[in-house]
């Protein structure tokens, strides 16, 4: 496979090895390797259960690898953070997503590629935004500019 770019969205809400989720995510983007660009750690507030406030970035990547491949490089990099499966939502020391990939779409039992939150989580979106304004979404075609400005833009209540 020739080599391709990936997205990559990082968050922590919990403390490990490396310290608090800030620090966390900073190991994590370490750890990848191939990074191209780098998104500021960003603050935000827990989706879901969780009551710990979330760091997250985004980073470019180079690889040679295919999807599924990463994602299977990602869940041991997860691994040996110390992330454990469990309750969805839950705090986690670290979570790793593949949001978009140079080769478009991506479809499997297992993985789909643009990652199917990615249009409407602004804690996703907002990190992306700053390293890749101009990446298109392979299924509706808006830049992620557009997409972040979407999500982020007040809407009239009922």
């Amino acid at each position: 496979m020739a080599t391709a770019i990936y997205a990559i969205g990082i968050g922590s809400n919990r403390r490990g090895r490396h310290g608090g989720p800030a620090d966390e995510v900073r190991a994590a983007m370490a750890a990848l390797g191939g990074v191209v660009a780098t998104s500021p750690v960003m603050s935000s507030a827990p989706l879901g259960p969780s009551i710990r406030r979330f760091a997250n970035a985004a980073v470019l990547i180079a690889s040679n690898e295919a999807p599924p491949v990463l994602l299977a490089r990602l869940k041991r990099i997860e691994a040996a953070f110390g992330r454990r499966r469990g309750r969805r939502w839950g705090a986690r020391v670290i979570d790793l997503d593949i949001l978009l990939w140079s080769g478009g779409e991506w479809r499997a039992r297992t993985l789909r590629v643009p990652h199917v939150g990615l249009r409407e989580r602004g804690f996703v979106l907002t990190p992306l935004a700053a390293i890749a304004p101009g990446w298109r979404d392979p299924v509706g075609r808006r830049t992620i500019r557009q997409l972040a400005h979407a999500v982020d833009r007040p809407r009239p209540r009922p």
